[in-house]
């Protein structure tokens, strides 16, 4: 009896599951397709496929920079299928450049969605070939730093040309710098977003050396990677501009004691031969004096002379005399 009354409730639910079961079935089905993959200005783009019936759709374009450029929503037909028009392709322009473009399906509310990479080129007389982003890093840096001085680092995250943006712990998440001392420091929680496509970091060396900063770039399976070394010295250029300032001021001091020191040079130089000057007068004087003194001794000689020759004279007559009287 127990056996007849299971195989009764299992008769009776396996409609239901089933019901259920191709209920989701359903419920997870997209399928959606393009006329093409490759456009050229002028050329039209559709999007058809299959989904839920009755039930809307959603399409989007976006852009290589992620700007959706196009909205729709739509509603699949009694048997699910869908066709659309999305647009003709424009002139290419700074808003529609060439690249790589994202059609975006979403049925459901959001439960499945699907993505069509589409190109955008100047000619669509293209071979067939997979269609990849080209994902660029570029990473600005300054020469040089300071320890324990704050310096900025910049990141610029390109695809196709245009920058693309998200959270920058999600598509700048790995990246890194090398310390002089060969340890890895992540920079995964310091970046800060700037602009879309526009990264910093504000960091702060501790050690002196190079510091290589690695940044590495990943979005939508795509990786690219960019690189820049910063010298990071004791002392920043501010600080060694301080210290020739410094010297600067000193050597202007000392230039201008040297032209004191000259000034004051110039006037003793000036009283030395002031003092050779008087000095060469006096010596003239006493050599004129000397002279005249010469002059007269020569003088008093010649007028000496006969006064002694006199007296020499007078003596030896007086000595005859007294010779004479004996």
């Amino acid at each position: 009896m127990k056996i007849i009354i299971v195989f009764v409730c299992c008769l009776i639910l396996t409609p239901v599951l089933l019901e259920k079961s191709f209920a989701i079935d359903r419920a997870d089905r997209l399928d959606s397709f393009t006329n093409r993959v490759v456009f050229a200005p002028g050329e039209p783009l559709f999007v058809y496929g299959n989904s839920i019936a009755d039930a809307p759709v959603v399409i989007r374009l976006f852009s290589p920079n992620d700007n959706i450029i196009h909205f729709e929503q739509v509603v699949t037909k009694n048997d699910g299928s869908f066709h659309y028009f999305v647009m003709n392709w424009p002139k290419v322009s700074e808003n529609m450049p060439y690249g790589t473009y994202i059609l975006e399906i979403i049925a459901e509310s959001g439960a499945v969605s699907d993505e069509i990479n589409l190109k955008f080129a100047h000619s669509s007389s293209l071979v067939s070939v997979p269609i990849v982003r080209d994902i660029s890093t570029t990473v600005f840096a300054p020469e040089t730093g300071a320890i324990n001085n704050v310096f900025r680092i910049y990141v610029q995250t390109a695809s196709d040309g245009l920058l693309i943006g998200n959270t920058p712990s999600e598509i700048l998440g790995t990246s890194h710098v090398h310390l002089p001392n060969g340890q890895v420091q992540s920079l995964e929680t310091s970046l800060e977003i700037l602009h879309q496509g526009l990264y910093y970091v504000d960091y702060l060396p501790a050690l002196e050396g190079t510091h290589v900063f690695h940044m590495v770039t990943f979005d939508e399976g795509n990786i690219s990677h960019g690189s820049a070394a910063t010298n990071v010295l004791s002392e920043d250029i501010s600080g060694i501009a301080r210290q020739i300032i410094t010297l600067n001021e000193a050597l202007t001091e000392t230039s201008d004691e040297l032209k004191k020191l000259k000034s004051e040079t110039s006037g003793f130089g000036s009283t030395l031969e002031s003092a050779s000057s008087n000095i060469d007068q006096s010596v003239s004087t006493i050599s004129t004096s000397v002279a005249n003194m010469e002059e007269g001794s020569s003088q008093l000689n010649s007028l000496l002379f006969p006064i002694v020759a006199s007296i020499a004279i007078i003596l030896a007559l007086q000595i005859v005399i007294i010779a004479r009287r004996r």
